[in-house]
């Protein structure tokens, strides 16, 4: 079955601007670039959140944990600017 990309577009855009305040309180960001057909959300960490230590937890334990709560299609969430481990 066929992920309906604009919806989950959608949803997590939302998810994104309701967490945004708490990367911009440590000096970052994050940006939304796409979700691939096999359900992976690719975002962009941003300023001080693109080389934080904890850039990698921040990311699995709250940015995919927040996202797979509105939108459980999304399979995984990786930043385009981390390297994985």
């Amino acid at each position: 079955m066929a992920l309906n990309k604009i919806d989950l577009e959608e949803k997590a855009r939302t998810v994104l601007l309701e967490l945004r305040p708490f990367f911009e309180a440590d000096g970052g960001n994050i940006e939304f670039v796409e979700i691939t057909d096999d359900g992976i959300l690719k975002v962009e960490l941003i300023g001080a959140c693109s080389d934080c230590s904890m850039s990698m937890m921040t990311l699995k334990a709250g940015v995919e944990e927040a996202i797979k709560k509105i939108a459980p299609e999304i399979v995984k969430v990786e930043a385009i600017n981390l390297q994985t481990v």
